[in-house]
């Protein structure tokens, strides 16, 4: 839930990006940070460990504009994504404003995303919260591999399996050149400002 500071007229909302390991969740906030140098106000702190690049968290925080006259803030996590990481993720997710979920496009990882998917939709609800209503926005990374020759899954595919019942905003990126990584972003940011619009009476 949105932290508000109405001595300092400050809203401050959280947006989790989630999904299985080496999907490209550090990449996406790597790529945001370099792009949207102006819009941050602090550091990329993340923290590197054998087979999986976040064991914790990267925090970004970024100032978005104003509701009711508060200034609005995000900050952005990503979670680790290996298996035995499973506490750290419930523990990052905790008081998300918005969920961003990565699934990697690579043939090979079609049960990785599906477990991942599981896993965050067991974790909120532990949270009390429902993945049919908190603000969710999927994105299908890696999409540049199959011009490599390497075998990906197709979008209908990826829809199929993981959005068929969730029916949220879906976005194909290539998050190491820079492809969809924004308009994910500003979906899922969209979609946190509407809620907390609906939910601030203040």
């Amino acid at each position: 839930m949105a932290v508000v500071n109405l001595k300092k007229r400050q809203i401050e909302c959280k947006i989790v990006y989630y999904g299985p390991a080496r999907c490209g969740k550090t990449t996406n906030l790597e790529t945001i940070h370099k792009t949207f140098t102006r819009h941050v106000r602090g550091d990329l702190i993340s923290i590197d460990t054998e087979g999986d690049r976040t064991l914790f968290f990267d925090f970004l925080p970024l100032e978005l504009g104003k509701i009711r006259g508060c200034d609005v803030r995000v900050q952005l996590y990503t979670v680790p994504g290996q298996v035995r990481y499973a506490s750290t993720r419930k523990l990052v997710l905790r008081g998300a404003d918005g969920v961003v979920f990565v699934a990697d496009s690579l043939e090979v990882r079609r049960e990785q995303n599906l477990l991942a998917l599981k896993d965050l939709h067991q974790n909120l609800k532990e949270y009390r919260q429902s993945i049919f209503k908190i603000p969710l926005v999927m994105q299908f990374n890696k999409r540049d591999l199959a011009a490599s020759g390497i075998s990906i899954m197709s979008l209908e595919q990826m829809q199929h399996d993981l959005n068929r019942q969730l029916q949220v905003p879906a976005i194909p990126a290539a998050a190491l050149q820079g492809k969809g990584v924004g308009k994910t972003l500003q979906e899922c940011l969209r979609l946190v400002l509407r809620s907390l619009q609906q939910e601030l009476q203040f």
